[in-house]
């Protein structure tokens, strides 16, 4: 995974005004905090954090007035209806340091023939990974499962150094039989 740089600015105002203020002019109010430290309240360009964050788990360096700090977002507040930034908060990590992450679950390979549903029991898998090596997504392969089958966590690849964080036996994704509607009376009566 790649670093994304990003100017920082400190801000010393806080509340709905300066907020609504900094958002007007395509900033996005964020707090640093972590290893500890007090928490750093910054303002990121908008726009530049926005294309960021469409990576999961993304590795952010803040260069914050002349001082570098790695970081990866803990919390994002959209807007709910025009999905804008409304605030970030941001977790300052290490290299080497490992922390817990949940990153996506994708599929691959067909299911046996039969009109097989699949069911996503879980969209994202809790993993522990090393923080500038964070997997931007997990593959369960579903090659050839038949109604019935299901997936489970320790069933899934993960990349090297990355570790489960959730129980080995969880259900991931499952198969089900398609359901097909009985006949009514009134068709097998007129037939």
């Amino acid at each position: 995974m790649s670093e994304v740089k990003i100017p920082a600015q400190i801000r010393r105002e806080f509340g709905k005004g300066f907020a609504r203020r900094a958002r007007a002019a395509a900033q996005v109010p964020a707090v640093v905090y972590g290893h500890g430290g007090e928490p750093v309240h910054v303002t990121l360009p908008g726009h530049e954090l926005m294309m960021a964050l469409k990576t999961p788990n993304v590795l952010l360096s803040l260069d914050i007035e002349g001082r570098t700090e790695l970081v990866i977002p803990k919390a994002v507040q959209r807007d709910a209806l025009k999905g804008f930034l409304v605030h970030v908060d941001l977790l300052v990590v290490s290299k080497g340091e490992k922390v817990t992450v949940e990153v996506p679950v994708h599929t691959e390979g067909e299911l046996a023939p039969g009109g097989n549903l699949l069911e996503h029991i879980l969209n994202t898998l809790t993993v522990e990974a090393e923080a500038t090596h964070l997997p931007e997504s997990v593959t369960a392969n579903i090659a050839g499962l038949t109604a019935g089958d299901s997936v489970l966590a320790k069933d899934v690849v993960l990349p090297a150094g990355t570790t489960l964080a959730i129980d080995a036996d969880a259900v991931v994704l499952q198969v089900m039989a398609a359901q097909s509607e009985a006949p009514s009376e009134a068709a097998s009566t007129e037939a």
